[in-house]
């Protein structure tokens, strides 16, 4: 014991770099036994699902899973078949998995598909929004009643997640309880943007758009990786070196909020018999014509000039009210005259919470948007986290246009908020 205790007092380096590597070892191995544990309890809560007996005349219900490989570094499909692939097949559902490999596939793939009673999106904001643009999801599911959305956050940024299930630092037990929702069957409903330029085909957001600095200077965070926390406030302090104040020129027009229609029922009303659909038409057929309705009257346009270092277009998902009673849009039209501190310190709190409406800001609520910008306007637009090229657009809000599964204590907190 004494020549051991004389030998890590001579080679002391090693003998710390040995406790070190040691101690790394032992948090990195009892952390993944806590994976495996959480893996084991998803997979006993599925298999309730899957023993549960249904009768022979009904089929199994079936799955369609968009996965995008590629995503979150090209971890996304590893991910998928340790954490969620397990629970889907214990559950008792007939599961086709589609791996979304190049752009545009989703399209080809979804008009293949028939009969699905659920869509799975495997992966992050930019898998969810090729699937609704590419694959024509939103003409599906209005053809074949509300199919629901299941959504398993696999990507690197994963925003609908914040509304659908609690918030979680393990990355295991985010996927499963994301899994796990799906199976439970609680479902919200979601808003869409449809965001279309002149030329360009319609892109569909479920978060928003943003315009302006905070952006710009967000997608440069990641090069600054080697400063560790600082990345963020040095990645915004240097855009501070350029032209300043960054400010945004354009030209709003907007319609204010529409009222909120009842819910639809679930089942729709089984069609009529023969005889008695032939008696409707004779009937109005013979009847006195109708008078002409009177001319609608002109949609009421506001309109104003803008001149902001960040203008947001988003949805109300992420303050979900599920009472209200008009359908909206938030538009937030950010002061132009920021210090270069308050920039560096708001640019911070916008990469956690990139649609939040900071103070002296003012905020619009609209159904439907139209924004101009002049001739040379450069720059991106930032549509759900993915880049596109800056250029006139029509915003329209798709009030209640998808049904994503939820966590039921999310739904619970909703309504409960509601309340209050």
């Amino acid at each position: 014991m004494a020549r051991v205790l004389a030998a890590l007092r001579n080679h002391w380096k090693k003998s710390t770099f040995g406790a070190c590597l040691l101690g790394w070892g032992g948090h990195w191995l009892y952390g993944k036994h806590c994976d495996n544990l959480l893996r084991r309890a998803a997979c006993q809560e599925a298999q309730a699902f899957g023993d549960q007996l249904i009768p022979a005349t009904v089929p199994l219900k079936k799955a369609t899973v968009f996965l995008n490989p590629a995503a979150c570094k090209g971890k996304a499909g590893n991910l998928f078949e340790k954490n969620a692939a397990p629970i889907l097949h214990l559950s008792g559902l007939d599961v086709t998995v589609v791996k979304t490999d190049y752009e545009g596939q989703a399209k080809k793939l979804l008009e293949l598909m028939e009969n699905t009673d659920l869509i799975i999106i495997a992966g992050g904001d930019g898998t969810v929004q090729e699937v609704l643009r590419e694959s024509g999801l939103l003409r599906i599911i209005a053809a074949f009643s509300k199919i629901p959305i299941g959504f398993i956050p696999l990507g690197k940024t994963c925003t609908l997640s914040h509304t659908l299930y609690p918030e979680s630092t393990n990355q295991v037990q985010h996927i499963t309880n994301a899994t796990l929702a799906i199976l439970k069957g609680e479902t919200v409903p979601l808003d869409v943007l449809q965001i279309k330029g002149e030329k360009e085909q319609p892109v569909f957001a479920v978060s928003g758009l943003r315009w302006g600095s905070y952006r710009d200077a967000g997608v440069k965070v990641s090069k600054y990786w080697y400063l560790g926390p600082l990345k963020t406030k040095a990645a915004h302090f240097f855009s501070t070196f350029k032209e300043w104040p960054q400010k945004r020129q354009a030209a709003l027009m907007y319609l204010g909020p529409t009222e909120r229609p009842p819910e639809e029922p679930e089942e729709k009303r089984s069609r009529p018999p023969l005889y008695v659909r032939l008696y409707r038409r004779l009937r109005s057929y013979w009847s006195s014509p109708k008078e002409f309705p009177q001319e609608v009257a002109p949609e009421d346009w506001e309109e104003l000039k803008l001149s902001t270092i960040e203008l947001s277009i988003a949805t109300r998902n992420r303050q979900l009210d599920l009472t209200r009673t008009e359908d909206f849009m938030d538009i937030c039209i950010e002061a132009e005259s920021v210090s270069k501190g308050q920039f560096v310190h708001r640019g911070s709190e916008k990469m956690r919470d990139p649609h939040m409406c900071p103070e002296g800001s003012r905020c619009i609520q609209a159904s439907r948007c139209i924004l101009q910008l002049p001739e040379g306007t450069e720059g991106s637009f930032g549509i759900d986290n993915e880049e596109y090229e800056a250029m006139p657009v029509e915003v329209k809000l798709l009030p209640r246009k998808l049904r994503f599964f939820c966590d039921p204590r999310m739904r619970e907190q909703m309504l409960q908020a509601a309340v209050q």
